[in-house]
């Protein structure tokens, strides 16, 4: 009990201090520091970052800069990290996204909100372009040597594994790139608890012998506390937390099977491929990895006034936070375990700014695609409160908008859905993947269309399948997926 009490008080202001990886992702250069570091700081740093090196036997390769900075600091570069990590149009995107996506509101400032939440939280980082460690000038010297054990494990692996260059590699799957966020930070938060283990008497690797529910009961029994955190949308905190949470519990069981700190080379030289290994470890462990899903020649479908502004995968842990935004979190949990793939796209209209979202979703199997086609008319029911000339029918679900048609439909282990559309634009979709003509709409004759789908008109005979990749054997797939 007395460990709890003493790891869970430095936990605490490191995972929700240097929680995000917004920051960290493309960050620019440092400026100077405004005065310099005191050589009691300069000494501990020092003394840290021996002992990380030792812990997790990566040999410091070269000197480290060290330096304190000031709230004022903290939050320029944070303003320049955030400009400089993703350009308008992305951020454009991705607004767009999470509005059609329903987990945010219309408008919401999202930046201005990222903004606080990160010099809130910020206690320390470690900035891989300068390659220097910060910690910042209001953190108590009780909390240093922990905010130092977790950054400088940052600084090592950068040394040994280029990390700007090894998540590089994940672009542009955001959910790629989620993942291995989760393992850099996850093993940086198991390293600090190894090494607050180590301060207490106990063996170096001791971590590997901890239960990872007691893990998580550990860091976050008190997030409600921070203002900031507690006031945000779900989203924004879960995908704050997860790379901290879900990425310690992935990097425990991920390195325990490898020998321990010995096996981080091998988890740096075969990284984790999706957030559902992050999710499922296990899955990381027998090498089940997600199924490439591609959406249908929406180019030639789509009116040509409509702009794409992305496309991506949302990936298990995406697809959860829309499950869990409109139904409980088992139902949430249960659907999005049978993820195998993806593929979403958002449109705007031009002019107007109405948009089109389309997500293909790729099933462990028929059954739960109908259990997931269950689920996800319910959501796509709760979303939008003004829908009229709702139509149900097995495995197709639509109805009305001001915005447009919202269509689902579910063939096979698949499902597609477009929200913002029409039923010969959606229909048209259907045919370009090889799908058998969907349900008559018995309203279809008393009204006439208001767009035509470009290049793939209804009544034209299916065309070829057009799926991504082949589905994977089911020697590959975990059992019930």
């Amino acid at each position: 009990m007395a460990v709890k009490k003493q790891i869970l008080a430095a936990m605490f202001g490191v995972v929700l201090g240097t929680a995000i990886s917004l920051a960290q992702r493309n960050p620019p250069a440092l400026p100077p520091p405004a005065s310099a570091p005191r050589a009691e700081f300069l000494q501990t740093a020092d003394q840290v970052l021996a002992d990380m090196s030792k812990l997790l036997a990566l040999p410091v390769l070269e000197p480290l800069k060290r330096s304190v900075r000031s709230r004022e600091e903290i939050r320029d570069y944070l303003v320049r990290s955030m400009r400089d990590d993703k350009d308008d149009a992305k951020r454009h995107a991705d607004q767009k996204a999470l509005e059609a996506l329903g987990l945010i509101p219309k408008g919401y400032p999202l930046d201005q909100k990222l903004l606080a939440l990160l010099t809130e939280q910020i206690a320390g980082m470690y900035d891989e372009k300068s390659r220097e460690f910060f910690i910042a000038d209001w953190t108590s010297a009780a909390d240093q040597r922990t905010i130092m054990a977790h950054e400088l494990t940052h600084a090592l692996e950068d040394q040994h594994f280029g990390v700007r260059k090894w998540e590089d590699a994940a672009k542009p799957s955001d959910d790629d790139e989620l993942a291995r966020d989760a393992f850099l930070e996850g093993s940086a938060t198991l390293a600090m608890f190894d090494y607050q283990f180590h301060q207490l008497g106990r063996n170096a690797g001791a971590i590997f012998d901890v239960d990872p529910s007691l893990l998580l009961s550990l860091m976050f029994g008190d997030v409600d506390k921070s203002p900031e955190l507690a006031s945000a949308p779900q989203v924004l905190r879960d995908e704050m937390l997860f790379p901290y949470g879900a990425g310690a519990v992935f990097s425990l069981q991920a390195l325990k099977a490898s020998g321990g700190w010995s096996g981080i080379r091998k988890v740096f030289e075969t990284p984790p491929a999706s957030t559902q290994q992050i999710m499922h470890p296990e899955l990381y462990l027998r090498g089940v990895m997600p199924v490439a899903v591609s959406l249908p020649p929406l180019a030639k479908i789509i009116p040509p006034n409509w702009k794409k502004l992305d496309e991506n995968l949302l990936g298990e842990f995406g697809l959860n936070e829309v499950l869990k935004q409109f139904l409980d979190k088992e139902r949430a949990d249960d659907l999005a375990s049978s993820w195998v793939g993806d593929r979403y796209a958002i449109f705007e209209r031009q002019p107007g700014g109405r948009t089109l979202l389309v997500i293909r979703l790729r099933l462990a199997s028929d059954d739960d695609a109908a259990r997931v086609f269950g689920g996800y008319s319910e959501l796509l029911e709760r979303k939008d409160d003004n829908r009229t000339e709702l139509l149900r029918r097995p495995n197709f679900f639509s109805f009305e908008t001001p915005d447009g048609g919202v269509f689902l439909r579910c063939f096979a282990s698949e499902c597609l859905t477009a929200e913002g559309t029409t039923r010969e634009v959606f229909d048209a979709m259907t045919h370009a993947m090889g799908w058998p003509d969907g349900p008559t709409n018995p309203r279809d004759s008393l009204r006439q269309p208001t767009v035509t789908a470009m290049g793939f008109p209804r009544g034209a005979a299916p065309l070829r399948p057009f799926f991504g990749a082949p589905t994977a054997p089911a020697s590959t797939l975990p059992p019930g997926r």
